[in-house]
Parts: structure tokens; sequence; C-alpha cells
């Protein structure tokens, strides 16, 4: 795994509207993504920040389900 990239929120949930997410809502600062499934919906609260924290970029990653590879430099 290659060294992440200093993201925004923003820079993400673009990043994940590429992978089929869509914005189901937002309050406050936080951006509600959505991709549905057959059966399932999977779903990644994303900070609205300017620059998000390594251990929370982590997790958007692993609930989202992308390969950590389009989050890297």
């Amino acid at each position: 795994m290659g060294r992440l990239k200093v993201l925004s929120g923003e820079e993400v949930c673009k990043i994940l509207e590429k992978f089929g997410f869509e914005k189901a809502s937002q309050k406050g600062s936080h951006i509600i993504m959505q991709k549905k499934n057959d059966n399932s919906t999977l779903t990644v609260p994303v900070p609205n920040h300017k620059e998000l924290r390594f251990g929370t970029l982590k997790s958007i990653i692993r609930q989202s389900q992308i390969p950590s590879i389009q989050f890297e430099e």
C-alpha cells in the first residue's frame, strides 16, 4: 500500500461518486454518501472538512470497500 493523499471531504465525495455512491443527505458538516446494491445499501459518512485525518480516511476506505489505491498519491 502506498502513501495516502491528504484529501478534503469534497475530494473524497468525488472519488466515492466515481464508484457509484450518491449524496443522500447532509447534516451539519457530515455528508452521507450511499450506494445501493441488489439487496443492501452501503452508507458512508464523510466529514466536510478541508483536510481529513489519516484515521478518518482509512475508516472511509474500509467502509466504502473501494481499493485504497484510489486514495493514494
